[in-house]
């Protein structure tokens, strides 16, 4: 391998063999490069171990983390890089029989059929905890190394999120890292800054906000009144357009009388993505009322579920106007972790919802942000005692962690409600 010196937070996570470890830390601290040389150690040093190298998806790989391993861990001309370009590589072989393998959750197929003695997640909160959970049961059977386990890294996000809380609970071990743990930023001998390292620090000094705070400092921290700040309205909402007649239509209910009533009408294209193309907000009325609303604005609109709160004198009102109804499953959990991924973009490159603009700009006068959004997912098993049904999960978002008034929750099969605070 390349000549390396550890130090901080980064020598820790080389040495350190927890079952779940994960370095975090502000932008540029070296934690990739950290996780790298560990999996070259281990593959080179243990004769047929098998380790993986993933992210959310695998073209994220190509021009990032791989990009440092061949250049800055991999020695030139070294055998282990012989054969695919990067783009299209799946495998780096040693001669020893080690192996490194490369994926993507966009394709766990290829990477969820084999077994590993050491998982490498970057960018480890790009994933949701289902994720990470299914990547570890491919650990433990592969058994070349004396310890297997799954490693991640990652810059801070929200202190909210899946994995801060999975450390927090002390199920991953936390390695924090800092820029002074990188030896192109900063000299141990002169205890200074680098010229690299300083204009790279003033660069950073120039962020505002959670950017800051996160990338400069390496906190867990939210802007204020958010659970999730990636909601953005210029990738998430998009201008009104006649919805096919092939696509699927679900609704979601939320109760309310003094808190507004909410009904969303929710289309999912093809590609499973959402759209919000219409809702009801109302006080003050009846739920009798609302049932007449909803029919006489669907019409002849093929619904295929309406999933409401778990109110039982609400849900048989609805069902004596004509309207049924299903429980939402709610797992606050879940929900957070599918609140993530549906924000992100998918693998064609566009987020998971989206919204009628007509629509948000109704509701700006009422709040400027959004706190969650969900996920539709007819594979996701609901362990809710009294359904038999295969729902998705869902979470009616009540946390002192937001002050926003609207919120967008999974309920069952995915469907997306709008919760007034």
């Amino acid at each position: 391998m390349q000549a390396y010196e550890p130090f901080g937070g980064c020598k820790k996570v080389l040495l350190d063999q927890s079952a779940e470890v994960l370095i975090s830390g502000p932008s540029g601290t070296g934690k990739s490069m950290a996780c790298l040389f560990k999996l070259a150690m281990v593959a080179d040093g243990c004769p047929a171990s098998r380790s993986l190298i993933v992210r959310k998806t695998r073209a994220s790989c190509t021009e990032s983390v791989l990009v440092t391993f061949e250049n800055q861990v991999i020695p030139p001309g070294y055998s282990a890089t012989d054969g695919a370009n990067r783009e299209n590589r799946h495998i780096y072989c040693f001669p020893n029989r080690s192996e490194i393998v490369v994926g993507g959750m966009d394709n766990p197929d290829r990477i969820m059929s084999t077994e590993y003695d050491i998982i490498y997640v970057a960018e480890a909160t790009e994933l949701t905890e289902e994720d990470w959970e299914k990547l570890s049961t491919r650990l433990g059977r592969h058994q070349r190394v004396s310890y297997q386990q799954m490693l991640g890294d990652c810059n801070p996000s929200a202190p909210a999120h899946w994995l801060k809380l999975r450390c927090d609970r002390k199920d991953c071990k936390m390695v924090e890292s800092r820029h002074e743990d990188n030896p192109l930023l900063y000299d141990r001998n002169t205890k200074a800054w680098t010229s690299v390292g300083a204009s790279y620090l003033a660069r950073l000094d120039n962020l505002t906000g959670v950017r800051k705070e996160r990338l400069r400092y390496g906190r867990w921290v939210a802007a204020e009144g958010v659970v999730y700040d990636d909601w953005d309205v210029r990738r998430h909402l998009v201008d009104r357009f006649h919805v096919p007649d092939s696509w699927r239509r679900i609704r979601a209910i939320d109760y309310g009388y003094q808190n507004p009533f909410v009904c969303l009408w929710i289309a999912i294209d093809g590609d499973g993505r959402m759209y919000v193309y219409r809702y009801i907000y109302h006080t003050k009325r009846l739920v009798e009322d609302h049932a007449r609303q909803i029919r006489e604005y669907t019409r002849r609109e093929a619904i295929e579920a309406t999933v409401a709160d778990h109110d039982a004198e609400d849900n048989a009102t609805m069902r004596r106007h004509g309207v049924t109804t299903r429980l939402a499953h709610k797992q606050i959990r879940l929900g957070l972790d599918a609140v993530a991924a549906r924000l992100r973009d998918g693998p064609d490159g566009k987020p998971r919802l989206l919204s009628y603009a007509t629509l948000w700009s109704r509701l700006m006068p009422i709040s400027s942000s959004l706190a969650g959004l969900g996920r539709l997912s007819r594979s996701s098993t609901c362990t809710h005692g009294r359904s038999r049904r295969r729902v998705g999960p869902c979470v009616r978002c009540r946390s002192t962690l937001t002050i926003t008034r609207w919120t967008l929750c999974v309920t069952g099969l995915g469907i997306l409600t709008v919760l007034y605070r």
